[in-house]
């Protein structure tokens, strides 16, 4: 290892290759028989980090890769490396195949291609450049040394080097994943910093090598791991970042700088003053308000509502500084932050103390102060003198201020005290109700008449209101049709009734069918087979839950649904005259503290009951969580496999 190790690093340095055995390293790094089901063997990935004393780092890396598959050969044939370049510099410096047969082709990287990256809903202007490899084959290896300086953000100043110092000058941090797609024989990442600059670190989710030295005034940190298998996924798991090996550094010491750092870079540009038009349109749209929340819900469904989400690039301030309220006000579209900050913004101008924050939407942040963001939020200090969060970004036709899609996920407020890391609360599941209710008449013939309604609150609420938004007014009828016909094509709907899609924040989403079912039961002689609708799973599709697939036994990482719910189900239905109930499945009760569900069937005065509550307490559950999760899902799901019999 000492010898592999050292090649890793002087073969970054230097351009002589051909005195490191790189030809025997391919050799005996193995093949698609040693690695099944592998395109691709990562025989080493180094990175070499130098940071200086303003926070500009220059990132060397080198990599080397075996192709194992022809599927591998193609997906190898082409390089590509994305970068900003409002905060980093990129240059490929050096390209290399090793031919199974023993021949070396080094490529010329002049030919490299420097063009805007894909981009979709944000167009800032981030970039790729892009190798052509070649026609490669099953025992090819491909060398790679690039050269980075910069940083992942860009914020304010341009002007030579320094654009690409991180807005914390003098400040460093990074977040390295030690996985992979692929197998990796060897990974190591070494960062060498000024003496006075103590870096704190943590392996999170295994173990690597690490050690630390001087060398030369500056303190050198090395951190290695050998024979990285790609971790297995598990539908609907929490993000991978969250679970596989990840290293997190950071010279600053504590979240708690971070957040005021951040207050105090937006304050000093002004983020937040809000101007005479703005505060017009403040008084216009708080006329008549009752309340304290009322105001906040008023102030933030207008931004929600009405500044667009358009992600172009806006000139300075593409990074942690928010752009100035009066320019999103004037173009009424912008990201999560410009959003965010035209809140605070009106919130500033109606009297309120509101601030940004910073959170991660899709994972989790570490406790190690690296920038751990992807999402900009607001906060507002209330008469309770605690600080609420509001997003405007995720909740436009939404009944909530705070996107309960967003519960159990950690954020970092910008305020003048400083803060510490916190987690966004879990939301009771009754904020996120279903109700599916239905009363019907079933015929001798098997015929089914009646109507079918379901009505929802928060996130379920939301749901619903998608079988209207997102479509002409033309084709609502056929989209609440089809979740009727999804179960019983030859079901015929004579009306649908909603209420008023648009008017989010004085009614809950309410819709209605009225339908008839043709042999909808199955008749036989003198016995009569079907399943109600609510037991047969219709509205499945606001039901996250039954979209699970139940058929795991154990869970080995944490897992999540879209939010926490519940869904509350009754259902008559009027029989004709029978002799008797033949079967009726059993009932069933799931009891637990976090998930649960009840649920089955009884007969009153000629008509069978069908009735279910279910509980989903939480976004993101344990893996211990799963036994009882599944089990509550397969009860639910039963009822739909099981039909009721009964005798004419």
């Amino acid at each position: 290892m000492k010898r592999l190790f050292i090649f890793l690093f002087v073969g970054l340095l230097t351009p002589a290759r051909a005195q490191f055995p790189i030809q025997e390293l391919v050799k005996k790094a193995g093949d698609a028989i040693m690695y099944p089901n592998h395109d691709e063997l990562i025989i080493f990935d180094s990175t070499l980090v130098d940071m200086q004393e303003t926070g500009l780092t220059y990132v060397h890396n080198h990599t080397l890769t075996k192709v194992l598959t022809a599927h591998g050969a193609t997906e190898l044939s082409v390089v590509k490396y994305g970068y900003d370049p409002l905060s980093a510099f990129v240059e490929i410096k050096k390209a290399v195949i090793y031919k199974a047969d023993g021949s070396i082709v080094e490529l010329d990287v002049k030919k490299e291609m420097d063009y805007p990256a894909p981009a979709r809903a944000i167009y800032w202007g981030a970039r790729e450049k892009m190798l052509e490899i070649g026609r490669l084959e099953p025992g090819d290896a491909v060398e790679m040394i690039m050269f980075r300086k910069g940083f992942t953000y860009a914020l304010l100043t341009s002007d030579d080097d320094d654009k690409y110092i991180p807005p914390m000058k003098g400040q460093f941090y990074d977040i390295v994943e030690f996985f992979s797609s692929y197998p990796v024989k060897s990974k190591v990442y070494q960062v060498t910093v000024p003496k006075d600059k103590p870096l704190q670190y943590e392996f999170y989710n295994g173990e690597a090598r690490s050690s630390c030295w001087f060398a030369d005034g500056k303190m050198v940190y090395t951190f290695s791991k050998n024979d990285i298998m790609p971790v297995k996924s598990e539908p609907r798991m929490v993000a991978m970042v969250d679970v596989a090996p990840k290293l997190l550094l950071s010279t600053t010491p504590k979240w708690n700088e971070k957040s005021t750092w951040f207050y105090k870079v937006n304050e000093d540009f002004g983020s937040f003053t809000f101007t005479g038009a703005i505060k017009d349109k403040v008084d216009e749209i708080l006329k008549g308000a009752k309340s304290e929340m009322d105001s906040v819900s008023r102030l933030t469904h207008w931004c929600a509502d009405e500044v667009r989400y358009s992600g172009i690039s806006m000139g300075c301030g593409e990074g942690f500084t928010l752009h100035k309220g009066e320019m999103t006000f004037t173009d009424r579209c912008g990201v999560c932050k410009d959003k965010a900050g035209m809140l605070i913004t009106m919130l500033r101008a109606a009297g309120f103390q509101s601030y940004p924050a910073m959170t991660m939407a899709g994972s989790r942040i570490d406790y190690i102060a690296a920038d751990q963001f992807n999402h900009c939020v607001t906060v507002v200090k209330l008469r309770d003198g605690k600080y609420h969060l509001l997003d405007p970004t995720w909740v436009p036709f939404v009944r909530e201020l705070w996107s309960s899609a967003e519960q159990q996920q950690q954020y970092l407020m910008g305020v003048p005290e400083g803060a510490d890391l916190a987690t966004t609360p879990i939301s009771n599941p009754e904020n996120h109700y279903i109700k599916i209710d239905g009363v019907a008449e079933l015929k001798e013939n098997g015929t089914l008449a009646g109507r079918i309604t379901i009505t929802g609150e928060g996130q379920s609420d939301a749901a619903l209101r998608g079988l209207f938004r997102y479509s002409n007014k033309t084709l609502w009828f056929q989209n609440v049709e089809r979740e009727l016909l999804k179960l019983w094509p030859q079901a015929l709907v004579s009306q649908v009734k909603y209420t008023d899609p648009v008017d989010y924040l004085n009614y809950n989403m309410w819709v209605a069918i009225d339908y008839t079912i043709p042999e909808f039961a199955m008749v036989s002689g003198n016995q009569m087979m079907f399943t109600p609708l609510s037991a047969g799973g219709i509205f499945k599709s606001f039901q996250g839950q039954l979209s699970f697939e139940t058929g795991m036994k154990e869970r080995k990482f944490p897992f999540r649904d879209r939010c926490s719910r519940k869904v509350e189900i009754n259902e008559s239905i009027k029989l004709p005259d029978t002799k008797k109930v033949i079967k009726l499945p059993v009932a069933i009760a799931k009891n637990g503290e976090i998930i649960s569900y009840r649920g089955g069937y009884s007969v009153t005065n000629g008509s069978l009951i069908f009735s279910g509550i279910s509980v989903f307490g939480k976004r993101q559950y344990d893996p211990q969580d799963w036994y009882q999760f599944k089990a509550v899902v397969d009860a639910q799901n039963r009822f739909a496999e099981q039909p009721v019999v009964v005798e004419l």
